[in-house]
């Protein structure tokens, strides 16, 4: 399987899933900056069998202090609630969202990060399974309980590589800030306590790995991003953004084309939390 295909999922691909009745856990992950309970639109109309999973709530612990804005879920909660939405051992997971990849990336990072083989973002998200004329239902779905394992509970030694914050400052990888330009920048900080970014990092926005329809960008267009950038293929790459969610998005394209990048969880708002950690502004 190449590997674009371990990570993402096409709407054809997940329609022809669901309607041969295969095993499949789809999870609803509705997540925006401006909106980050995604369940009242969940309720509203979301696809077949889906079941809605909170970013805010199940795939973050906010009990734990001094690691950022979301801090990563335990292996243990996480089993609990991936046990709720249905998820069975071996069986696939799909999931999905309809703001900039950004509620999937981070479900497909924590899942797999948690040891689960089998997650994959759909391609487009929701907008790409309207625009092909697929149909939505509302209301809640109450899968059968799943019996998944996650063999980790610590998911900053898990399955996928991370940085700590003093990796991620020490300079031995080529570390993307997936935030907006103008947060790069240090112009405006609408969220954390301070503006600017890493020393040494590089604006890599995650939008930008991402087509005009949502949909994840090919290789070709990948390479010429980070070719852009000055940076190749062999580099070692490493990810951050705000609080860890949207640089999963840039994880995950890197991931679709063969490409292993590890992540800050933390990211800006861990960083700019201690005052003696160096901020950097600027285009550079």
């Amino acid at each position: 399987m190449e590997a674009r295909d371990q990570v993402l999922i096409t709407v054809t691909e997940l329609a022809d899933l669901i309607e041969a009745g295969d095993p499949v856990a789809v999870l609803d992950v509705r997540w925006r900056l401006d909106e980050p309970d995604g369940r009242p639109a969940y309720l509203e109309g979301h696809i077949p069998g889906a079941v809605y999973a909170s970013l805010e709530e199940e795939l973050s612990d906010h009990t734990v202090a001094g690691r950022g804005r979301h801090p990563l879920p335990s292996g243990s909660d996480l089993q609990v609630a991936a046990r709720r939405w249905g998820v069975r051992q071996d069986s696939p997971v799909v999931v999905y969202d309809d703001w900039n990849r950004a509620g999937s990336a981070r479900a497909w990072w924590v899942l797999t990060a948690a040891g689960l083989p089998n997650v994959r973002i759909l391609d487009g998200g929701l907008a790409a399974w309207r625009s092909a004329g697929q149909t939505l239902e509302p209301g809640p779905v109450t899968p059968h309980p799943g019996n998944v394992t996650v063999p980790h509970d610590d998911l900053h030694a898990g399955d996928r590589p991370t940085l700590t914050a003093e990796q991620a400052g020490a300079g031995g990888v080529t570390l993307l800030d997936a935030r907006a330009p103008e947060r790069f920048r240090g112009e405006v900080e609408p969220l954390d306590p301070a503006a600017g970014h890493i020393p040494g990092a590089t604006n890599l926005p995650s939008t930008a790995v991402l087509a005009a329809d949502g949909t994840f960008v090919g290789d070709y267009a990948l390479v010429q991003l980070l070719a852009d950038r000055g940076i190749e293929r062999d580099r070692a790459l490493g990810a951050y953004c705000g609080s860890g969610v949207t640089a999963s998005v840039t994880v995950a394209a890197l991931a679709a084309q063969g490409w292993e990048a590890a992540l800050y969880p933390g990211s800006w708002s861990e960083w700019c939390s201690d005052p003696g950690r160096a901020v950097a502004r600027g285009p550079e």
